[in-house]
C-alpha cells in the first residue's frame, strides 16, 4: 500500500506532474489560436463551452506547436526540465540545440508530447478535484432526492448518494494514476527523443578531440620551455657553485645566464597561462622562433659549462613562421636531453640545414653515464615526435655507435 501511495503521490510522481502542467501552460497559446480557427466555424456555439470544441482547438494547436519547436532554445530548455523534473540522468540527454533533420524531428514530436499529455493532465487537474470535492462532501450537506443536486437526478437514489464519497476518492485516485503513468511515460520517451544523436555524438567528440588537442599542445610548450630551463639553471648553478672562488667571472656570466634564461621562461609561461585562462593571449611575449632565438638559446646552454658546435647551413629568416617555432622547440629539447644525461664537459653537436626541400635538424652528444635523472621524466622525446609528426616529418633518435644521435627532417612546405 506504501509503495503504490509513493507511485501516485511521491516526490518524483509530484515533479512529473509540475512537469506536465507546464506543457499545459506552454499549450495554451496554441489552444486560443485553434479557438480563433475554429470559432467561426461554431455555428455560433461559444468554444470554451463545448468540450468537443475545446478539443478541436486543441487538436488544432498541437502541430503549431511542433512547427514552432523548431526553435534552437527548444531542446536545452526541455532537456533542462526533464533533467530536473522527470528524474532522467543529464547523461542521457543532449544538452545543445537540435542540429540535422533527424534531431528537429525527435525534439519537435517530444514537444507536441508534452503539450499534449501536459494539456490533458492540466484540464483535469483543473476539473476533476473540485468534482470530486463535491461528491466527498455530499452526505454532509444534502440528502437523496435533495433539490439542491440539480439535475443529478441519479442521487436520488440512497445507494448513489450513500457511494458519493467513494466516487469523488475514485476520481482523485484516476487523475493521480493518469498524471503518473503519463509522466512514467514522458520519462520513457525522453532519453529516445531528446538524447544525443549520432551527429550530437560526433560533434561532441570532435569537440573533445580538439581540446585534447590544445591540451596537448600546451603540455608540449610547459615541457619544452619550463623544463629546459630548469635544466639549464640547474646546470649553470652547479657550475658555478663549483667555481665559485676560483672564476668569478665564470659565476658572473653564469648568474647572468640564469637570471636571463628565467626572465624568458617567465614570459613563456605567462603566454601558455594566457591561453589556458582566456583561450587567447594578447599583449603576451610571441613564441621564441629558430631565426629570432636560436642565438640565445645557444648563449644560455653554454653559460652552463656545456660545449655546444653548432654548423647552421640554412637561411634562418626565410624559413615559414609554423616550422621556425616548432624547429626551435625541436632544437631546445634536444639541447635539454644533451644537458640532462650526457653532463659536463661534454661537446654537443647540433647542425641546422635545408636539403631537398626539408629543414634537417640534428643534435649529438657522446654517450656518457647520466649525471642525474629527473623522476617523471621521459616526455621530450615523444613531444618531439608529436611536433614532427604535425608538421609531416619524420624522427630517428638513438645510439650510433658512442654518440646518441637525434635527427628531425621537416618539409619547408606548408604543413599538411
Amino acid at each position: 500500500m506504501r509503495a503504490f501511495a509513493r507511485l501516485l503521490f511521491g516526490r518524483r510522481a509530484r515533479l512529473r506532474w509540475i512537469h506536465l502542467i507546464l506543457g499545459g501552460a506552454l499549450a495554451m497559446p496554441y489552444v486560443f489560436v485553434g479557438a480563433v480557427v475554429v470559432g467561426p466555424l461554431s455555428d455560433g456555439t461559444a468554444v470554451f463551452t463545448s468540450i468537443g470544441l475545446q478539443l478541436a482547438s486543441f487538436g488544432i494547436g498541437l502541430p503549431l506547436a511542433a512547427v514552432t519547436s523548431l526553435f534552437p532554445l527548444t531542446r536545452p530548455l526541455e532537456s533542462a526540465a526533464v533533467r530536473w523534473l522527470c528524474g532522467v540522468g543529464a547523461d542521457r540527454l543532449a544538452d545543445g540545440p537540435a542540429r540535422g533533420r533527424t534531431a528537429k524531428g525527435r525534439t519537435a514530436l517530444w514537444f507536441t508530447l508534452h503539450l499534449g499529455f501536459g494539456g490533458l493532465v492540466a484540464g483535469m487537474s483543473l476539473a476533476v478535484p473540485p468534482f470530486a470535492a463535491v461528491l466527498i462532501v455530499m452526505p454532509l450537506v444534502a440528502g437523496p432526492g435533495d433539490s439542491r443536486l440539480g439535475p443529478w437526478e441519479v442521487f436520488d437514489h440512497t445507494w448513489a448518494w450513500a457511494l458519493a464519497p467513494v466516487a469523488g476518492v475514485a476520481f482523485l485516485l484516476t487523475l493521480a494514476g493518469c498524471a503518473a503513468g503519463a509522466g512514467a511515460l514522458l520519462a520513457r520517451w525522453a532519453p529516445a527523443l531528446l538524447g544525443p544523436t549520432p551527429e550530437d555524438r560526433l560533434a561532441a567528440a570532435e569537440a573533445r578531440a580538439a581540446d585534447l588537442a590544445v591540451r596537448n599542445r600546451l603540455a608540449r610548450e610547459l615541457h619544452d620551455s619550463v623544463g629546459h630551463a630548469l635544466s639549464a639553471v640547474t646546470l649553470q648553478a652547479s657550475a658555478a657553485r663549483r667555481v665559485l672562488d676560483s672564476d668569478p667571472e665564470f659565476v658572473r656570466e653564469a648568474l647572468f645566464a640564469i637570471e636571463d634564461t628565467t626572465r624568458r621562461t617567465v614570459g613563456e609561461l605567462d603566454a601558455v597561462l594566457g591561453v589556458l585562462r582566456d583561450g587567447d593571449a594578447p599583449g603576451t611575449a610571441p613564441a621564441p622562433t629558430l631565426a629570432a632565438d636560436l642565438d640565445g638559446l645557444l648563449r644560455r646552454t653554454r653559460a652552463g659549462g656545456l660545449t655546444v658546435t653548432a654548423t647552421i647551413g640554412a637561411p634562418l629568416e626565410a624559413l615559414p613562421p609554423v616550422l621556425s617555432r616548432e624547429a626551435y622547440r625541436i632544437v631546445q629539447e634536444g639541447l635539454t636531453n644533451a644537458v640532462r644525461h650526457a653532463g659536463e664537459g661534454v661537446t654537443v653537436t647540433l647542425r641546422v640545414e635545408v636539403r631537398d626541400g626539408h629543414l634537417e635538424i640534428t643534435v649529438e652528444n657522446p654517450l656518457t653515464a647520466p649525471s642525474g635523472t629527473r623522476p617523471g621524466g621521459g616526455h621530450g622525446l615523444p613531444g618531439i615526435g608529436s611536433r614532427t609528426h604535425l608538421l609531416g616529418g619524420t624522427t630517428h633518435a638513438g645510439p650510433t655507435r658512442d654518440t646518441w644521435r637525434l635527427h628531425v627532417r621537416l618539409p619547408v612546405g606548408a604543413p599538411p
